[in-house]
């Protein structure tokens, strides 16, 4: 059973999402918060598998919640659900620990399924949504150009794919290698670079070629 946390600041939407969530059979929702540090407090005594996350309300937003969350509680997954598609927002959710990015238009189902792949560790970005995650960039946590020396051509032409939105299977097909050996790549480049998990590495590599006009062929 997927225990989940819901963060909003409105009560009739808390309510929706309970209902809806609670249709499927595999997840309960065992507490909600009307803003970031109610959920903050709440996580110890609940102990939630996920924490679907508002970005806009009172006293702490989901932002900051999230960077917040990210750091006392690593293991717990965090998926932001609201009407803001702005960059910015979009961005930084993404690179303080948010583990998905979703719209409230996204269909129930969809929404089910992208929990469900969250808690497998999967990252999931609402359509469109990519794009404003690696918007800006120009972040401290990104880092220098001189990284690369440590990656071997072969998992830098996988880090290369990974910024241009490919999945395993998809590097794996340009590649001619096996999903397998893919993740090894994947496993060794977040190694290397001290990144947390995929959506970084595509950040920090997205900055590399884009910002520092590397050669990407």
């Amino acid at each position: 059973m997927i225990q989940i946390l819901l963060v909003d600041d409105q009560y009739i939407i808390r309510q929706g999402l309970k209902t809806m969530l609670e249709s499927n059979p595999d997840m309960q929702v065992i507490g909600e918060a009307e803003n970031g540090q109610r959920a903050i407090e709440q996580i110890p005594l609940l102990q939630p598998d996920i924490v679907l996350m508002d970005i806009r309300m009172p006293i702490m937003d989901g932002v900051a919640a999230t960077g917040a969350i990210a750091q006392l509680y690593p293991d717990l997954k965090i998926l932001i659900l609201t009407t803001f598609d702005d960059d910015d927002y979009v961005s930084k959710a993404m690179r303080l620990g948010a583990k998905g990015y979703l719209l409230k238009d996204t269909e129930p189902d969809e929404l089910a399924m992208a929990i469900r792949a969250v808690i497998k560790g999967h990252t999931q970005l609402g359509p469109g949504l990519f794009e404003k995650a690696i918007a800006n960039t120009s972040s401290p946590t990104i880092s220098p150009p001189s990284e690369l020396a440590q990656l071997t051509p072969r998992e830098l032409e996988v880090l290369k794919l990974i910024a241009a939105g490919s999945n395993n299977r998809e590097i794996a097909e340009v590649l001619f290698l096996s999903e397998n050996t893919v993740k090894n790549y994947v496993t060794n480049i977040l190694s290397r670079l001290n990144l947390r998990d995929r959506t970084q590495a595509a950040l920090f590599a997205h900055s590399l070629f884009h910002d520092h006009n590397l050669d990407s062929d």
